[in-house]
């Protein structure tokens, strides 16, 4: 049957991202007659990666699995910079015919699925103008991420108005922005002020990070011996798949004994930490956080680079509590008063559902925090409709990659059998609901009660582990899988 009878299109792929274009590679490759359209609010491929501007951003995983698992990451360097992962996105649309598939500027505000006509309605908005249309789909696919892209978080501080200075958000990082021989603030010890700190610190006249509390850095080489070993002695595309199933491997291992003997890895982490920074360097007040490994994301360090600049006297931590903004910096609860002539808040992101369009069936709205997961790549009674999250705890492209094929079985299986719809059936009522998501981090807690829930149950489970979920999507009968066919 044609699945896109009766509609504009087959597929509409919201957001043209990492997640975005690798959906659209899959469609093209194993149903290549499903007609697909990209909508994208930029004017530009890339998402994330082509969003964010400040010095020194990159992966904080590594590219044999942050890259897509159909098309090997063609460079040397495993923690790549935004912009070699930017070209990788853009080269993979080109070579996957992807690109001309993309309408750029425009939002998806709404969604509403209709019953009758089995299928899905998307209200548009132009980014420039405003003027709305509108656009037909079988089958809605969200790449949207869950950041909101229009503002970062940065808490109200008092005495903001007060600074002399330039105050910056990593997120809305000015281009223009001339650092050089000035004494920057870093406020926040996340991934991103563990990637902008050794970058600033190259040409600032010091930097110094203000947290409030500790984060686990792990520092991990930027090339691997092993790696670029294998690559030397297999063929290019064995390699790959050797390196990639490393990697995994590897990640997956470090996530399970962070979880089952949490006193090892802090132990691990502290020794790691120790090894990169000068004898004597305090580092249980400034890197030994009061919470387990993974209970927030750990961070990583390529080479140690956030270590050696504060070995060498470029960087520095301060942990404590900030009492408020000064003409001249920042003053601490302790009295201790930060010299500065910028501060940058790395703060945090704020979470938007779904890109913040809304969703509704036969007209009736339905709210996100009231949906309950399915496999992590669907909801619960939402027809034809599936959603790109990667993990937490591991590259967001292994699951992002497993989504796309799931999500394309799925529509495979529709036409082949003559359905129109496949809808996740809810668990049973008694069943107690649970966070979507198991981290305990800042940006998830403001967002929880917008957020969707997930039960401990297979297949309402949201699993962070890659190699279960692998054998579990693609083992899975269809017809036995917990949808309703329609």
């Amino acid at each position: 049957m044609d699945f896109a009878a009766g509609a504009d299109v087959g597929v509409l792929i919201v957001g043209a991202g990492l997640s975005g274009v690798g959906m659209a590679c899959h469609l093209r490759t194993s149903l290549p007659d499903v007609s697909f359209t990209i909508v994208e609010a930029r004017d530009a491929i890339g998402g994330t990666w082509d969003l964010f501007r400040y010095p020194g951003v990159r992966s904080d995983s590594d590219m044999y699995t942050l890259g897509y698992r159909f098309r090997p990451w063609p460079e040397a360097t495993a923690l790549a910079d935004g912009e070699a992962i930017l070209r990788y996105i853009r080269d993979t649309a080109e070579a996957y015919r992807v690109t001309d598939r993309i309408t750029f500027g425009k939002r998806v505000v709404a969604a509403d699925w209709s019953t009758a006509e089995q299928r899905w309605t998307v209200r548009l908005a132009d980014v420039h103008t405003g003027e709305e249309s509108e656009i037909t789909a079988r089958f809605l696919f969200a790449a949207t991420g869950y950041y909101d892209y229009d503002a970062g978080y940065t808490p109200d501080f008092a005495g903001r108005d007060d600074f002399r200075g330039q105050v910056v958000h990593p997120q809305e990082w000015p281009a223009d922005l001339d650092y050089a021989g000035r004494r920057i603030v870093v406020i926040g010890s996340g991934a991103t002020a563990v990637t902008l700190v050794p970058a600033l610190a190259e040409t600032a006249g010091g930097v110094t990070v203000v947290q409030r509390t500790p984060t686990y850095i792990a520092a991990l080489p930027r090339n691997n011996r092993i790696d670029h070993l294998l690559q030397r002695l297999l063929p290019s595309a064995v390699a790959y798949k050797a390196i990639r199933r490393k990697h995994i491997l590897g990640s997956t291992v470090s996530y399970q004994l962070a979880r089952r003997a949490p006193s090892v890895m802090k132990a691990m982490l502290r020794s790691g930490a120790r090894a990169h920074l000068p004898t004597g360097y305090p580092v249980d007040e400034h890197f030994a956080p009061p919470y387990n490994p993974w209970d927030q994301r750990l961070c990583l360090a390529p080479d140690g680079d956030f270590y050696a600049a504060i070995a060498a006297g470029r960087a520095r931590v301060v942990t404590d509590t900030i009492d408020r903004f000064t003409p001249t910096g920042v003053r601490l609860t302790s009295g201790l008063e930060v010299p500065a002539d910028i501060i940058v808040t790395a703060t945090g992101l704020n979470i938007e559902v779904l890109g913040g369009m809304s969703l509704s069936i036969n007209s009736r709205p339905l709210a996100a925090s009231e949906a309950i997961g399915f496999k992590g790549a669907m909801f619960c009674g939402i027809p034809n409709f599936a959603v790109a999250l990667g993990y937490t705890n591991a590259s967001w492209t292994l699951k992002c990659d497993l989504i796309a094929e799931f999500t394309c079985r799925v529509i495979r299986y529709l036409s082949d059998h003559g359905y129109h719809s496949a809808t996740p059936r809810r668990p049973p009522p008694e069943l107690p609901t649970r966070p979507f998501m198991d981290l305990d981090s800042g940006y998830l807690r403001r967002a929880a009660d917008r957020l969707p829930r997930q039960v401990d149950r297979r297949p309402w489970r949201l699993h962070q582990n890659y190699l279960r979920d692998l054998r579990e999507f693609r083992s899975v009968d269809l017809a036995e899988a917990g949808l309703d066919f329609a």
